[in-house]
């Protein structure tokens, strides 16, 4: 499998596709989600909706991986 093209390394400095940050963007919501909670910041009627929202939303996430246009790539 190839490296799609824009997460090759360039002398234009291009980064990494955006998608491949999700996963950890996933988890720092999760738990700043039970941070906040802890702290008395959100209630507890808020946290118990949000973290199944953002556990959903992370699955979708996972299922439609490479979907993006920069991620298609070819197998040789």
């Amino acid at each position: 499998m190839t490296t799609p093209e824009c997460c090759t390394p360039t002398t234009e400095g291009k980064k990494c596709c955006p998608c491949k940050n999700m996963p950890a963007v996933f988890m720092i919501l999760f738990g700043l989600t039970f941070l906040l909670r802890a702290l008395g910041v959100i209630s507890i009627h808020a946290a118990s909706i949000a973290w199944p929202v953002i556990v959903i939303v992370a699955g979708l996430q996972f299922l439609l991986r490479g979907m993006c246009k920069c991620c298609k790539t070819e197998t040789k």
